[in-house]
């Protein structure tokens, strides 16, 4: 029978498995300990290629728990436009003159009387240099079963 030698590397990745195992988080205090890790390891350059395997994973299990136990709800069209607008340091008055839609218009966008239409979320695209899809919370969830 052969012993097989065990890289440095793969031992890190077993050490880390032992401190805290890669299975489904069960509490909130299994989140907050697996995000305590997770924060150890962003804060670094020099992760072996075992530490950012195990970063990976232990991200996804993150994400998993967090979208089933504390979804965020989606951010509406006035909450999107209002952290645009402060994000760059822009106010409403510069945005219609840049973008073309009315002043009145994003009045009513950021008092949710009014919500964007397919000409105003390009024109902001435009203006704030994102994409399209920043507009539409839902989008990574999308299919086109769903979105048709």
């Amino acid at each position: 029978m052969a012993i097989v030698a065990r890289s440095p590397d793969r031992n890190l990745y077993l050490k880390l498995v032992r401190r805290f195992p890669l299975r489904r988080l069960r509490s909130d205090a299994e989140l907050d300990a697996a995000i305590a890790i997770i924060n150890e390891f962003v804060m670094r350059d020099d992760l072996t290629p075992g530490e950012s395997d195990y970063l990976d994973v232990l991200s996804d299990l993150v994400h998993k728990y967090e979208s089933t136990e504390h979804p965020i709800a989606p951010a509406s069209d006035a909450e999107v436009l209002r952290f645009l607008l402060e994000s760059n340091k822009m106010g409403q008055t510069e945005l219609a003159q840049r973008s073309g839609i009315a002043g009145s218009t994003i009045s009513e966008i950021l008092a949710e009387k009014r919500k964007l239409s397919r000409r105003h979320i390009a024109a902001l695209s435009r203006v704030f240099h994102v994409s399209p899809a920043v507009f539409f919370p839902d989008a990574d969830q999308m299919t086109t079963e769903t979105s048709a």
